[in-house]
C-alpha cells in the first residue's frame, strides 16, 4: 500500500482502539447491577471503577516514555494486548476480587491507548493535518460517553454482562491486525535505552499513593482523617524522591526539562485546572437536578448530553481554528465560556428547568473543546521528536489527577455543608463557587500560553525548520 493509505489505515486503528478505552467506563457501569447479583462483593465494588482509573492514570506518563525510549509501534501494540488481556479475563471473572484485579490489569493497557494515539498522529501527519485529526480523535471520546451506557444495557439484558468486557476481544484484534501492518517505517531510537527502573518504581509508588488518599479523602469527606493524610504524605515523599533521582538519570522517565517550555507549563496547569473544575462538577449536575429538581435519572442523565456534543463539535472547530488564529485566544475563549458556565451553575435553584440547565451544560460542553485539543496541539508542536510521547502523556496525566482531585475536593465541601445542616441546595452551590474559582484560576494560567499561530508552525515544518514554541 502506497503511504497515504496506510496512514489513513493507522488512523482507523487507532481510532477504534481508542474507542474501545474510552467506552470502558460507562459501558461497565450499566452492566454493574447485574454483575453484584452475580459475583457479589458489594462493599468493594466501586473498585471495579477506582482500580481502572488508578492503573490507567499512573502509567499514562510510562507509557508515553516508553514509546520515546523503545518505538511507537511495539509499545502501542504491547498497550493493546495488554488492555484486551484484561478484556478477557474480566469476562471470566469468578468473583467480585478477580473482577477488580483484571479490570486494573485493562487499566494498565488503557493508558497506552489514552495517550499514544494522540503521539503517534502527530508523528506521521503535519500540523495542518494533525490538528484536523486530532479534533476527530477527540470526538471518539463524546460518542463512546453517549452511546455507552445504551451499549453495556443492551449486552446485559439480551445476551451476558460478560459481553461488555468480550465484546472489546475482535474489534481489538482488528486494531492490532490494522496498526501491526500498516504503522511501518517510524524511526526507531539510535541508541539502546537505559530504563531509569528506580523512577519508574519511584513514580508508580507516589502517584499511586497520592491518587488513593485523593480517593479516600472523596469516600470519607475529610481530608484530615489520619489514613488519608498518611497517603499524601507517602505519595509526596515518593515524589520528591523521584524528582532527585530524575536529575541523574541517564534516560528520565518523565524528562524534567520539559518543564522548561512555557508553552509546556502551560498547558499541565491549565488542562490540570480544567480537569479539576470540569470533571468534578459534573459529577455533581445530575445530583442537582435529581436531589433538588425532583428529576428523573434517566432526565438528569440526558442533560450531560449537550455537554457531549458542545466538546465533540467545538473540539474539530477549535483544531481548525488554531491553524488561523494563535493558541491563547482559542484557549481564552473556552476558559471563558467554562467560567461563565460555572457562574450560571451556581445560580442554580429549586425552580430549575432542564431546559435551562442545557443551555448552561452546553456552555461548558463549548468551553472544554476550545481548551483541550489546541492545549495538545500546542505541546506536541513545542518539543521535539524525542520527546513527544513524554510531553503528550503528561498532558494526559495532568488532566486526570486534576479530575480526581476535583471530585474529591467537591465531594468534601458537599459533605462538611451538608453536616452544617446547609440544605442540598446550598451544598451544592458551594460545590459549584469551588469549581468557578478553579476556572478563575484556570483563566489567569492560559495567559502563560504563548500567542504563536499554530499555521506558522505548519510553514516551518513544510520548509523542514524546528517546530519549537514557546521556549
Amino acid at each position: 500500500m502506497n503511504d497515504e493509505t496506510r496512514k489513513r489505515w493507522v488512523f482507523f486503528g487507532i481510532m477504534l482502539s481508542i474507542f474501545l478505552a474510552a467506552i470502558e467506563s460507562t459501558v461497565v457501569a450499566t452492566a454493574m447491577p447485574t454483575v453484584v447479583t452475580h459475583l457479589g462483593g458489594i462493599r468493594i465494588y466501586s473498585w471495579v471503577f477506582s482500580g481502572f482509573l488508578l492503573t490507567q492514570t499512573v502509567t499514562m506518563p510510562l507509557w508515553g516514555r516508553f514509546s520515546d525510549l523503545y518505538g511507537r509501534r511495539p509499545v502501542y501494540l504491547a498497550g493493546l494486548t495488554i488492555f484486551l488481556a484484561g478484556s478477557a479475563l474480566s469476562g471470566a471473572a469468578q468473583d467480585m476480587v478477580q473482577l477488580i484485579v483484571f479490570r486494573m490489569v485493562q487499566g494498565l493497557g488503557a493508558g497506552a491507548l489514552m495517550t499514544l494515539g494522540y503521539t503517534i498522529i502527530a508523528e506521521l501527519f503535519g500540523l495542518e493535518r494533525r490538528a484536523k485529526m486530532q479534533g476527530y480523535i477527540s470526538s471518539v471520546w463524546g460518542v463512546a460517553s453517549l452511546i455507552g451506557p445504551w451499549v453495556g444495557g443492551l449486552l446485559t439484558d439480551h445476551v451476558s454482562w460478560r459481553w461488555v468486557f468480550y465484546i472489546n476481544l475482535p474489534f481489538g484484534a482488528i486494531a492490532i491486525a490494522v496498526i501491526a501492518t500498516a504503522l511501518t517505517g517510524l524511526p526507531r531510537p539510535a541508541r539502546r535505552p537505559v530504563v531509569d527502573w528506580a523512577g519508574v518504581a519511584l513514580f508508580a509508588a507516589g502517584v499511586s499513593a497520592l491518587l488513593l488518599g485523593i480517593v479516600e479523602a472523596g469516600r470519607a469527606g475529610s481530608w484530615s482523617r489520619i489514613d488519608v493524610v498518611a497517603l499524601l504524605v507517602l505519595g509526596a515523599i515518593g515524589l520528591v524522591a523521584f524528582v532527585a533521582i530524575e536529575q541523574r538519570a541517564a534516560d528520565p522517565i518523565v524528562p524534567l526539562r520539559l518543564f522548561k517550555s512555557r508553552m509546556i507549563v502551560a498547558a499541565v496547569v491549565t488542562r490540570f485546572l480544567v480537569g479539576t473544575a470540569m470533571f468534578g462538577a459534573l459529577s455533581f449536575v445530575p445530583l442537582f437536578l435529581q436531589s433538588v429538581t425532583g428529576a428523573t435519572a434517566t432526565g438528569a442523565g440526558l442533560v450531560l448530553t449537550p455537554f457531549v456534543l458542545g466538546w465533540v463539535v467545538t473540539s474539530v472547530l477549535s483544531a481548525r481554528l488554531v491553524l488561523r488564529i494563535s493558541y491563547r485566544s482559542v484557549v481564552l475563549a473556552g476558559m471563558a465560556c467554562l467560567t461563565g458556565a460555572f457562574l450560571l451553575f451556581a445560580r442554580w435553584s429549586v425552580t430549575l428547568t432542564p431546559g435551562a440547565a442545557v443551555w448552561d451544560v452546553l456552555l461548558a460542553g463549548v468551553g472544554m473543546g476550545l481548551v483541550v485539543v489546541p492545549m495538545l496541539i500546542a505541546v506536541q508542536s513545542a518539543v521535539t521528536r524525542s520527546d513527544l510521547g513524554a510531553a503528550t502523556s503528561m498532558t494526559q496525566f495532568f488532566m486526570s489527577i486534576g479530575g480526581a482531585l476535583g471530585l474529591s475536593i467537591m465531594g468534601t465541601v458537599m459533605s462538611q455543608r451538608l453536616h452544617a445542616g446547609l440544605p442540598m441546595v446550598e451544598a451544592l452551590h458551594g460545590v459549584f463557587v469551588v469549581g468557578g474559582a478553579v476556572c478563575v484560576a484556570a483563566l489567569g494560567a492560559t495567559l502563560l500560553v504563548p500567542s504563536g499561530r499554530a499555521q506558522d508552525l505548519a510553514r516551518a515544518e513544510m520548509r523542514g525548520e524546528p517546530t519549537r514554541v514557546g521556549g
